[in-house]
């Protein structure tokens, strides 16, 4: 018998494991293309796209888009010019990692947008979901892109229901749903340990999720954490911890708090319901085809980063509809609000620009055009107008009347408490004569008077470098 040490079974392992990733890896290289053009030409369009093909199936994906947009640029009206976009964008999509990702989704939708009746749209939909897919983060998570799928999927279902890849489509939509209710999951569990208004909380994401995700794998489980909560919140909300039992036994007949959930009904004199036969049938299904996880399995999840949606439906329709956020019962009715539900366009009413006054004069308001034409006198059409009712107590009118005038009164009353500000009179820069310590020059002194005698001429000026230079020095 031959025996390892541990050193030699651990390089034999890793030889192994080298092996296999680097056969993987030349295996996807070396993956034949999905769309290839079978028609045997020599056409030289023809032949760049042959070229480009070869290149994608070897891993030359810089190469084959330089070949295709040559294709592009150069036939513009070739046939396979529809063809090459799409070979464009799978380039990008096999070459994987975050850019290549974002480049071949940009490319899909480009030809979704100019190719919208051909059978590969529906392909390339659906390949946009799959890069979310692969994408998507655990649950407890950003799930952005488990959001952006759970959109991507939804539209090959509704705009290619009867494509090859709605089926697919509808599949990785129920494991992208797993993991968005995996994730409102957690979040009531960490309501419902917080304790107090936590079960308000709580209670809002167990009732919302289950009526949002039906087919999550652990909707019981919700539903009696929710009945749960609502005990604890007190008598008052008994209908709704009986309403929770209710649903846990007509729709999840076979989940382990069943029998727990008739007993709690009968204990407090509640109806019975039947179990829903489909919801049975269902449930059963999915039991069968639920695998229990190994140990490798469970060791690797935890350091892996893909969600684990082994327990997804494998049947059943999908949640068609937004999620749709609700409020917990301890919100009271006048701070939930109506929200903004649509969006209508409409035109303004112009009739205003010709009657109401000038605000900068304060001149009385002109009759409009359509009034004048109808014979109506100014003061007619300047006559005030009842005032509108008080809005009612409670509503979101009054509440945002109610904070307006709040914040007028502080205004005024700030206003008023604000003191007056000094005036301070503006410096005045000193003149040099009356800045302290320097006085003004001295005027300068007249020149002497020089007394000749009589009969003595008058000196001429001396010749210098000032007075032009005519006269001689005597």
């Amino acid at each position: 018998m031959i025996r390892f040490s541990r050193s030699s079974l651990a390089v034999i392992v890793g030889a192994i494991v080298v092996a296999a990733l680097a056969t993987s890896a030349c295996g996807f290289k070396r993956k034949k293309y999905e769309n290839p053009i079978t028609k045997d030409t020599q056409q030289p369009d023809k032949l760049l796209y042959d070229k480009s093909v070869h290149d994608i199936e070897k891993g030359r994906y810089e190469l084959a888009r330089l070949t295709l947009n040559t294709l592009i640029n150069t036939y513009d009206t070739s046939e396979y010019l529809a063809k090459a976009k799409l070979a464009i964008a799978d380039s990008w999509y096999r070459e994987g990692g975050a850019h290549g990702m974002a480049q071949a989704e940009a490319e899909y939708k480009d030809f979704i947008l100019f190719y919208p009746n051909m059978e590969e749209s529906a392909e390339a939909q659906f390949k946009v979901c799959d890069m979310q897919y692969q994408q998507m983060d655990k649950s407890d998570r950003d799930n952005v892109h488990a959001r952006l799928g759970e959109a991507e999927c939804k539209d090959v279902l509704l705009k290619w229901p009867n494509s090859r890849h709605a089926s697919d489509a509808a599949d990785k939509l129920r494991q992208i749903q797993e993991d968005l209710a995996d994730g409102e999951m957690k979040v009531g569990e960490f309501y419902v340990k917080k304790g107090g208004n936590g079960y308000f909380s709580g209670a809002n994401r167990f009732n919302s999720l289950v009526d949002q995700y039906p087919l999550y794998s652990q909707a019981d489980e919700a539903l009696w954490l929710a009945a749960d909560a609502y005990n604890q919140m007190g008598d008052r909300f008994e209908n709704k911890q009986v309403e929770m039992y209710t649903r846990i036994v007509h729709d999840y007949p076979l989940s382990i708090h069943a029998e727990d959930a008739k007993a709690q009904l009968r204990a407090m004199g509640r109806p019975v319901p039947d179990a829903d036969p489909v919801a049975e049938t269902r449930m059963q299904f999915e039991l069968q085809k639920r695998v229990k996880p190994g140990l490798f399995s469970k060791v690797f999840t935890e350091f892996s980063d893909r969600p684990d949606t082994s327990n997804a439906a494998k049947s059943g329709n999908p949640t068609m509809d937004s999620y749709k956020p609700t409020m917990p019962l301890d919100v009271p009715e006048t701070a939930r609000g109506t929200g903004v539900t649509d969006v209508t366009i409409g035109t303004p009413n112009r009739d205003i620009l010709g009657t109401a006054p000038d605000a900068r004069t304060g001149a009385p308001a002109t009759p409009a055009a359509g009034d004048a034409a109808a014979g109506k006198s100014p003061a007619a059409a300047t006559e005030v107008k009842p005032a509108a009712p008080a809005p009612t107590e409670g509503t979101p009118e009054a509440n945002i009347a109610a904070t307006a005038g709040n914040v007028a009164a502080k205004m005024a009353a700030a206003k008023k408490a604000k003191p007056a500000a000094k005036q301070v009179a503006p410096k005045r820069r000193p003149k040099p004569a009356d800045r302290k310590g320097t006085a003004a020059p001295p005027a300068p002194a007249a020149p002497p008077t020089l007394t000749l005698p009589a009969g003595v001429p008058a000196p001429t000026p001396a010749k210098t470098s000032g007075n032009g230079g005519g006269a001689q020095v005597p």
